[in-house]
């Protein structure tokens, strides 16, 4: 009767520790768009169309999507299909894949900083200069269309290629 009664007990440890596991797992498992409000960042600086994302210990994010896409802020906004920056509270470094169109050309974003949130106002190093934004234009995940199709009344439009 002892040997049983140590495996029940044995077993129910386990069952305990795997269920207390799962669950851990899955409170600390969150949607990008709350991550970046959990870090002082607007759920809407990527499209609702991210497949996942990877957090590493050292601040390393990596952000997946299915494609390149299109979203609309202030301007056009250009997503590659893998976002990379390093997130700290209130700001993403180094970002690769991310450009946003200014007049006619495409300026790569190097980061995204939100200093004061009262301010109301959003940075972004696009390289040769800082571009302020209203944070009232990145409260909602954009949709994003995939690169190289827009639509706009009815048509078809394919970069230069209809101009």
């Amino acid at each position: 009767m002892s040997f049983l009664q140590n495996n029940f007990t044995l077993i129910l440890h386990l069952l305990f520790l795997l269920c207390f596991s799962q669950s851990k797992f899955a409170t600390s498992s969150m949607s990008i768009h709350d991550l970046l409000k959990s870090k002082g960042l607007p759920a809407g600086l990527l499209p609702k169309e991210v497949k996942s994302y990877n957090l590493s210990d050292s601040g390393l994010l990596e952000v997946f999507l299915d494609g390149p896409c299109l979203a609309k802020f202030d301007t056009m906004a250009l997503y590659d299909s893998v976002f990379r920056a390093n997130l700290t509270y209130g700001s993403l470094g180094g970002v690769e894949g991310f450009s946003q169109q200014e007049l006619f050309v495409w300026l790569p974003v190097k980061g995204i900083v939100v200093d004061n949130p009262l301010s109301g106002l959003i940075l972004f190093d696009i390289g040769l200069a800082h571009k302020q934004l209203s944070l009232s234009l990145f409260e909602d995940p954009p949709n994003c269309k995939p690169h190289g199709v827009l639509r706009k009344n009815g048509r078809k439009e394919k970069g230069f290629e209809d101009q």
